[in-house]
């Protein structure tokens, strides 16, 4: 029998409702959207890559608002160069500067977003910053390259070229590689996924959770999420086909199960993992469909869609109550698959329900 999780929070909405048509926004999220806005970002699918690089971002407008914008949150970070099969994989280490004594510290490897194309360390400094704070743990930021000016699959080339490095860098940097973990956020849910086939295929460490943050696990644009957010901020469907035309070489490589990740028949054996979805996205459906093909295939899965949210709203809980739920449920997750918690483990569980979160109206910090 399945274990049931129900997760039923007071509604974070605007007091107004909205105009005939239109979906209710999380409050915490209107707000940001508004900075974005006054920012006038241009529709990523009308622009040049060069353009679209150079568009403003929800992390920009967050930084708007937050009382430290250089807060490190007691976390350090480093530059790291990782050797890959183009030359060097740029990365950063981040380390709590305060560590329990006599606690094993976990590693976690955490995958930026971006459609393949879009993207940097820069923009990602958030949410591995505050994994590492709310873990105490050992978290490397890997980039990767880039379409169009490389297509698939380099990226995915390199996030296992980053994962061999963590393995036998880990211990030096002060980890326990007994407690892995793999967090990856839109592209690189994708290639967290892949990473973890792979390196069960190469017989290499896997790790012992998976946490995807809105995945993009498929390239069937006609799922309802497609349809029903083909205007949304910031990110629309039209963005999502502009993504794969310039990763994808051809109609074919839209067709690869490195891809298309819901039709994947070789799912099991994957570790426990968390899917995080806000419902203002158009991955939501295909991250849905991602949840019920790993529970058929055995797998551990907590799947939860947070009502009103946006994409990109895990990285902007330092503003977004939603977001610091999402975290919490992630790294809570993360810390009982890596046997840090009391109580059952994930891997002795069954799986959770989709469920959807309205969180508690309470007014935000800003950190």
């Amino acid at each position: 029998m399945s274990s049931i999780v129900i997760r039923s929070f007071a509604e974070n909405r605007s007091l107004y409702a909205p105009a005939a048509g239109e979906r209710r926004v999380d409050a915490d999220m209107a707000h940001l959207l508004s900075l974005l806005e006054k920012m006038e970002p241009k529709r990523v699918e009308t622009l040049s890559v060069v353009e679209a690089r150079a568009q403003p971002t929800m992390a920009q407008a967050l930084r708007r608002i937050l009382r430290d914008p250089q807060d490190d949150q007691g976390v350090a970070m480093e530059f790291r160069g990782i050797p890959g099969p183009a030359g060097d994989i740029r990365a950063r280490v981040y380390t709590p500067k305060i560590l329990v004594p006599g606690v094993a510290t976990p590693l976690l490897l955490y995958v930026h977003g971006g459609g393949f194309v879009l993207g940097d360390l820069d923009e990602a400094d958030t949410a591995p910053r505050m994994l590492a704070k709310r873990l105490g743990a050992i978290v490397v930021s890997t980039h990767y390259r880039q379409a169009p000016e490389n297509v698939f699959p380099a990226a995915h080339e390199d996030i296992l070229t980053a994962w061999r490095w963590v393995l036998e860098h880990g211990e030096s940097l002060g980890a326990n590689l007994s407690l892995l973990a793999v967090v990856g956020d839109g592209s690189g849910g994708n290639l967290a996924v892949n990473l973890c086939l792979d390196a069960k295929a190469a017989g290499l460490a896997v790790p012992k959770h998976l946490a995807l943050i809105s995945p993009m696990a498929g390239t069937d644009f006609g799922l309802s999420s497609h349809a029903e957010n083909r205007t949304t901020l910031p990110l629309n469907s039209a963005a999502v086909e502009w993504f794969y035309s310039k990763y994808a070489r051809d109609a074919l490589d839209l067709k690869s199960p490195q891809l298309n990740l819901i039709d994947r028949a070789d799912l099991n054996g994957l570790p426990a993992t968390t899917i995080i979805l806000p419902e203002l996205d158009p991955l939501r459906s295909e991250g849905e469909q991602l949840a019920q093909a790993l529970r058929r295939s055995g797998v551990w899965v907590d799947c939860t869609v947070y009502d009103g949210a946006t994409h990109q709203f895990f990285n902007l809980a330092q503003a977004v109550n939603k977001a610091m739920f999402a975290l919490s449920q992630v790294t809570r997750n993360i810390n009982s698959s890596v046997g840090r918690t009391r109580g059952l483990s994930p891997l002795s569980c069954q799986s959770t329900p989709i469920v959807t979160v309205r969180t508690t109206c309470v007014q935000s910090l800003l950190w």
